[in-house]
């Protein structure tokens, strides 16, 4: 069995931007992002949830189809003009439909109609798609999962799983009734004949609950073979579709796991181990004739965070290991709030594109896919790049004719002011990949540095392409990253962790940073005096430069009482010796500020003295507007403004410059100036330029030791979000002097 490709040549491969091992100069980069809010039936609430899940296509690749859970219906997608994807309608489904193929222009549909698990049941519905009509739909006696047709369409498979309740008996089997797999004959019209099908048997076969078998995902090869992953049953079935026999089956085995992260505790910590850990496999698809892939994602017991190789008689061809979650961990997409089963590879896609033979890997916790270039049996496969798009990718579909990659990303989290559900589409071309932005490089240990949520960063004075970087309050620990920025993708180098008294700083948000004249840093905490628990005000720090705090700086008490959640969002230093000034962007109003202004607050060290001005914010028609760093420049400040909105719903993300000239801050407690702002760059083109959905948090801005400026956006650590960093260089800005 082979073992991963060896970590350092992985993030080498990484740090240069290229594939390992290959010739190849093309790669996929996104080109449109579709929000399935957009394709809608007349007269449906928008406010509802609508997602799509499994993806497929017509033959001729230039129409997708969608499952659409929640909203019992299919969807249709016009991409005849790949870079435009068009709204082309829906059709009605009595139930809620799980997997689609499409034979011709008829759309064979897994449609749930169960009263409970207890009683499950379903039906295949046949799918006018030309009329946009339920034509026939065949009962299943049973709640469908995945479907596949083989590769002429002739031959249907369905996994009908009867799932298990996950609130009985805290979700162990067996749950009866059992699962089964299906399959019918297909006209080449694409309908079926519904007293036709056949029950392959797949019970008394797995070592775990043989009772109750509970099929997952199947796939066909070129030889009508179908494979059927029993994934809480921890079991691989092969059938032969045209004897309608079982012809081999075998447990999916397990892995030992080490360098993980296996503790919930806002840290990721690759020093965990877990031994004996059941694959438990979701998605099984067919490399060859002879080999499948599997996305272990774990469910019912594990979580073995990576893929398979298997050969049919069950031979393990190669495991990825930690391998795969690794990669994840490099780019900043490690979800730590899901550490039991880590990144949970759910979905898996086979496709040869000119030469290549690639595997797709899709992560549903940490919102990416991996694609690998497959090098035969017995050889590792290897790792090419990583694509992004929407949270929680479910479905995975390659046009390799149009040179095409579609995900359909489930997650629709519009009800709390975020994304919805999208379908991303990919090309294949020469060229760089444009995803990643930001890479980490390995520890002294030679692991992948962990990071996500980056709030703030500074430039070295010295060191042209060199940043400096903090995470805020999605991890327990502050840390301050390095950054060259003079390669791409942009590499962190190291990290330091902020302490106190020898031990790691608790309960600090970071979200911002400014260089020290004697080489440490000035630190800003966001404070939040509206929690429960743990209350925090916002807090200007010095460190050393090894991260070591050495002041803690309150503000006044009179400004504490009137501070809310939204705080400190950036610190930057002016001046020096007596006239050193550091200061702090407030990011919304507190309530003793008029409605609409919030405050830039100076500190003066040398005399401990605190004043302010006010910053006036820019109106929005929804959401709120406020700051989210601060920067010093010549002559005056830079700050990030930008509305709380993402996607088509954001209206302001811009560098403003804020001129000093004139300006004295006032003491607190009295009135206070109002400072004039200039638009420097609006960054809404600069967001949406890489064809995903414009990023809410954008929270960074620095400008290195040659001029040349930098945003950067924090991805909230993975929680409710697709892990998406964009660091994006915005070379050099005239500045107003």
């Amino acid at each position: 069995m082979l073992r991963p490709i060896i970590k350092t040549t992985l993030a080498a491969a990484l740090l240069s931007g290229t594939a390992l091992a290959s010739n190849a100069t093309e790669v996929f980069n996104r080109i449109a992002t579709f929000h399935v809010v957009d394709n809608l039936p007349q007269g449906a609430d928008p406010a509802k949830s609508t997602v799509a899940e499994i993806i497929t296509a017509t033959a001729d690749g230039k129409t997708l189809v969608y499952t659409d859970s929640p909203g019992e219906r299919i969807g249709i997608i016009d991409i005849a003009d790949a870079s435009t994807p068009k709204p082309a309608g829906t059709v009605a489904l009595k139930g809620e439909p799980t997997s689609t193929v499409i034979v011709g222009n008829t759309a064979l549909v897994g449609v749930v109609t169960s009263k409970s698990k207890a009683e499950p049941s379903g039906h295949l519905a046949i799918v006018d798609l030309a009329r946009k009509e339920v034509a026939l739909t065949c009962d299943l006696g049973g709640q469908p999962d995945s479907l596949a047709k083989s590769a002429d369409g002739k031959v249907l498979a369905i996994a009908i799983e009867n799932e298990r309740d996950e609130e009985v008996n805290e979700g162990a089997i067996p749950q009866l009734p059992g699962g089964t797999l299906i399959s019918f004959a297909v006209n080449e019209d694409g309908s079926v004949d519904c007293a036709a099908k056949t029950v392959i048997d797949v019970s008394g076969l797995a070592k775990i609950a043989p009772q109750d078998p509970e099929p997952e995902f199947v796939d066909i090869n070129g030889r009508n073979e179908v494979v059927l992953s029993l994934q809480e049953n921890n079991h691989i079935v092969i059938a032969d579709l045209v004897s309608g026999k079982v012809t081999a089956h075998f447990s999916a085995g397990t892995v030992d796991l080490s360098n993980i992260d296996t503790e919930k505790d806002g840290v990721i910590s690759l020093d965990g181990r877990k031994e004996a850990v059941p694959r438990e496999p979701d998605a099984v698809h067919w490399i060859d004739d002879e080999r499948f892939v599997t996305a272990n994602e774990g469910d019912l017991d594990s979580g073995s965070r990576g893929f398979t190789i298997f050969k049919k008689d069950g031979t393990v061809d190669y495991e990825s290991g930690v391998a795969f979650e690794h990669q994840l961990v490099r780019l900043g997409h490690y979800p730590e709030k899901r550490n039991k089963k880590g990144v949970e590879p759910e979905g898996a896609e086979v496709a040869t594109f000119g030469n290549d033979r690639l595997i797709f890997i899709g992560s549903e916790r940490g919102s990416l896919v991996g694609v690998y270039k497959d090098e035969g049996t017995g050889s590792a496969p290897t790792w090419l790049q990583a694509l992004p798009g929407g949270i929680g990718p479910e479905g995975l579909l390659a046009l390799p004719e149009r040179k095409l990659f579609v995900t359909a990303s489930e997650t629709d989290l519009r009800e709390d002011g975020l994304i919805g559900s999208v379908v991303t589409i990919y090309e294949r071309r020469e060229g760089e990949a444009s995803y990643p932005t930001l890479v980490s490089a390995d520890d002294a240990n030679g692991l992948p540095l962990p990071w996500a949520a980056i709030s703030g960063t500074i430039a070295d004075a010295r060191e042209p392409g060199k940043l400096h970087a903090v995470t805020d309050s999605a991890f327990k620990q502050g840390r301050i990253l390095t950054i060259d920025a003079s390669t791409k993708p942009a590499v962190i180098t190291g990290a330091l962790t902020v302490s106190k008294g020898g031990e790691p700083a608790k309960l600090l948000d970071l979200e911002g940073i400014a260089l020290s004249a004697d080489g440490g840093f000035w630190l800003a905490s966001e404070g939040n005096p509206e929690r429960e628990k743990d209350k925090t005000q916002s807090m200007l720090i010095k460190t050393d430069a090894k991260g070591a705090i050495v002041d803690e700086i309150a503000i006044p008490d009179a400004l504490a009482q009137g501070a809310t959640r939204f705080g400190f969002e950036g610190v930057a230093v002016t001046g020096s010796g007596a006239d050193e000034t550091i200061w702090l962007a407030v990011q919304r109003e507190w309530q003793d500020d008029p409605k609409g202004f919030t405050k830039l607050l100076a500190y003066k060290p040398a005399d401990k003295s605190w004043g302010a001005v006010h910053y006036p914010l820019d109106k929005t028609e929804k959401g709120w507007v406020g700051l989210s760093e601060i920067t010093a420049v010549p002559g005056g400040l830079v700050v990030i403004e930008r509305d709380n909105q993402v996607g088509r719903d954001a209206r302001i993300k811009k560098l403003v410059f804020v001129s000093l000239e004139g300006v004295t801050p006032a003491p607190l407690g009295g009135a206070l100036s109002v400072v004039a702002k200039k638009e420097l760059r609006d960054l809404l083109p600069d967001l949406d330029a890489p064809k995903g959905f414009v990023l809410d948090k954008v929270e960074s801005f620095a400008v290195d030791a040659a001029g040349d400026a930098y945003i950067i956006t924090d991805n909230d650590g993975v929680d409710d979000h697709s892990g998406e960093t964009q660091f994006i260089g915005l070379g050099k800005l005239n500045l107003p002097m």
